[in-house]
């Protein structure tokens, strides 16, 4: 198990190739949160973020109506209803990887 020191001082992976994009609503609360959540982690990964207001879109509308929130990453879906900060944290460390 790493400590939480070690943790602390390793250097972050870059994913500052990342697009993310959040599809939202406007007075969805779940929405805001997971903006909210996507948000501190583009300050500390650098990646780009999009926020999409489905309502805006009816053919986003028609895909996507009752399962906002929903992030995708390089344009592949991860996260409908609610983003886990730590599959999140494991997705941008992957991709990092990847590069």
């Amino acid at each position: 198990m790493t400590s939480l020191l070690a943790r602390l001082v390793r250097p972050r992976p870059k994913a500052d190739h990342l697009r993310v994009t959040v599809y939202t609503r406007q007075q969805c609360c779940c929405c805001h949160q997971a903006i909210a959540l996507v948000e501190r982690y583009r300050r500390r990964h650098k990646f780009t973020l999009n926020e999409v207001d489905i309502d805006a879109d009816p053919a986003l509308r028609a895909r996507y109506d009752t399962t906002v929130p929903v992030v995708a990453v390089d344009g592949k879906v991860r996260f409908k209803g609610v983003v886990n900060p730590v599959l999140f944290e494991r997705l941008l460390a992957g991709e990092s990887r990847a590069r």
